[in-house]
């Protein structure tokens, strides 16, 4: 069943990566810029470790509510026990079904999940659709061309990231271009007042910052050796191409972007 195949990124260490790189002024802007609102009620599908939902909890005070949920009893139980409260609350459960048995809320919010679902990807929106009440706000941000804009490493290393990505997208499901399918999304599902806001997600240069050190550290060390790429272009294979990310990654003069696509949409009122 597709809800219980694995985590791409799963590791002990995925809840705190998640929580260290998500930054609440960045949610607060995003959020704001789609509509969320005092006295709304939230649903954040796809929650992960629980920090950006108790963020829009703070943001519909007073007299809103936030629900997160995710697929992960692990995510649900670091939500819980670290952001918890009278107003945000968590459940785990299965987003391959419709979630109207949630209830119906104000403003659905889904950031950074569906670059895991590549041939899932529109059923999972139309289930999130149903938690929307008629008049309410969908708003969907992800990534487009996720990890694969860099200057400054080798061709070999150009052609080691694009091989593995291609591999994480036969392999294990994962959606590199998701950003640029959002806005047809919402169009196809009827809703109106459609936005999109294009920005830059990851944008590192200078002196690496050590929550971009762990987060990237991370996603070579879990995804890339789990894509199943064989690293043809590394005498030493996986171990090789890994110490050379490394020492990229480290020098200053390197450069990274991933570009990030905000579209939000209002659901037609019941005729």
């Amino acid at each position: 069943m597709q809800s219980d195949r694995k985590y791409l990124m799963e590791h002990a260490e995925e809840s705190l990566r998640l929580d260290m790189k998500t930054d609440n002024a960045v949610t607060g802007e995003q959020a704001r810029w789609a509509g969320l609102a005092p006295g709304m009620s939230v649903v954040d599908i796809g929650c992960g470790p629980g920090k950006t939902t108790a963020m829009l909890g703070e943001l519909v005070q007073p007299g809103g509510r936030a629900v997160g949920v995710d697929f992960s009893e692990e995510r649900i139980a670091y939500a819980r026990e670290h952001y918890g409260s009278d107003t945000v609350s968590f459940e785990r459960c299965d987003l391959y079904q419709p979630l109207n048995y949630l209830g119906q809320f104000d403003f659905a919010w889904c950031r950074f999940f569906l670059e895991y679902h590549l041939s899932n990807c529109f059923q999972l929106v139309q289930n999130m659709s149903e938690a929307v009440k008629p008049g309410g706000i969908l708003c969907l941000i992800d990534l487009d061309y996720n990890c694969l804009s860099h200057f400054g490493h080798s061709p070999r290393m150009e052609r080691a990231v694009a091989a593995t990505i291609r591999s994480l997208e036969v392999n294990d499901d994962f959606d590199p271009y998701v950003g640029r399918k959002l806005y047809s999304f919402l169009y196809d599902l009827g809703y109106e007042d459609i936005d999109v806001q294009v920005g830059a997600h990851h944008q590192i240069f200078g002196e690496l910052k050590q929550v971009d050190e762990f987060n990237w550290t991370k996603k070579v060390e879990v995804a890339a050796k789990r894509s199943g790429y064989g690293f043809d272009e590394y005498a030493g294979g996986y171990e090789e191409f890994l110490e050379e990310f490394r020492s990229f990654f480290a020098n200053p003069r390197r450069f990274t972007y991933t570009p990030i696509i905000s579209c939000r949409g209002r659901k037609p009122q019941a005729s």
